[in-house]
């Protein structure tokens, strides 16, 4: 998600820094989004010169202080963790300048919860981005309880420079997307799991009867099963029983097969 949001960032113009606490991951981040700046070239929809500024406007650093102390804007990306998120947001509240705006890309976690670790929380916001994020076109704005109005015009008007389209929603969990999204996905799993049909058939229903883009249970393998377990034990905790993982899932969790990521979820996914 973070090479994607830094790709869609630079491609409005924003200098963009990339950072991670591994150089390995840093490395494989700045290859892949090279190639996806290769991709675009390739197809037609930047010339080499565009694709070679863009990509310029990206570095990438092992150093959090050193990316936060120039940055307006920082949206954090890293696993769905309550704790590690906070102990994030702890640092880089240290290092910004006072009016940057800090935001997140959870999928589910209270933004109000992630901001009791900051001092700026008027200026601490949720934006949950898509995957793959250069192709999806819509942006959540999540308010939190102390988000001021103009934090969110200002994530606004970002969010329709890079190119998305915006809907702003009030902090409660799972949001807006999530909760319809892993309603949907939850009750794919149960089905396959009953046998009621294969996983190419269920996902051929939402595709071809719903005009869904993607079947639920091929999005759960490109989101990641760990992911969406993850989202799901959480609202489970929070809004009840409907939200309960089914054992499909979270055996398959168990067994290591996480989707695209590892090569094996729902389907099996080759070079």
């Amino acid at each position: 998600m973070g090479r994607g949001i830094a790709t869609v960032c630079a491609l409005a113009g924003f200098d963009t820094t990339v950072t991670d606490v591994s150089d390995e991951i840093l490395v494989t981040a700045k290859n892949e989004v090279a190639e996806m700046f290769a991709r675009r070239v390739d197809g037609g929809k930047l010339t080499r010169d565009e694709g070679e500024e863009a990509f310029a406007r990206i570095r990438f650093l092992p150093d959090l202080e050193s990316g936060a102390r120039e940055a307006n804007l920082i949206i954090e990306a890293v696993p769905e963790d309550l704790e590690l998120k906070r102990e994030l947001f702890s640092q880089v509240d240290i290092f910004c300048g006072p009016d940057t705006i800090l935001a997140s890309n959870t999928s589910s976690i209270s933004i109000t919860e992630l901001a009791k670790n900051v001092e700026r929380r008027g200026n601490f916001i949720g934006l949950h981005f898509f995957n793959p994020v250069p192709v999806m076109k819509l942006l959540e704005i999540v308010v939190g309880e102390r988000t001021i109005d103009e934090t969110v015009e200002v994530c606004r008007q970002f969010a329709e420079r890079i190119g998305k389209e915006p809907i702003v929603v009030r902090d409660t969990p799972g949001f807006a997307t999530s909760r319809l999204g892993l309603a949907i996905g939850l009750e794919a799993i149960r089905m396959l799991e009953e046998g009621v049909a294969s996983a190419e058939d269920i996902d051929r229903a939402m595709e071809l009867g719903y005009r869904h883009p993607m079947g639920p249970l091929r999005l759960t393998d490109l989101v990641g099963l760990d992911v969406r377990l993850g989202i799901a034990e959480y609202l489970f905790s929070t809004l009840g029983p409907r939200f309960e993982p089914p054992r499909l899932l979270r055996r398959m969790v168990e067994e290591g097969k996480l989707g695209k990521k590892t090569g094996r979820g729902f389907y099996s996914w080759g070079e």
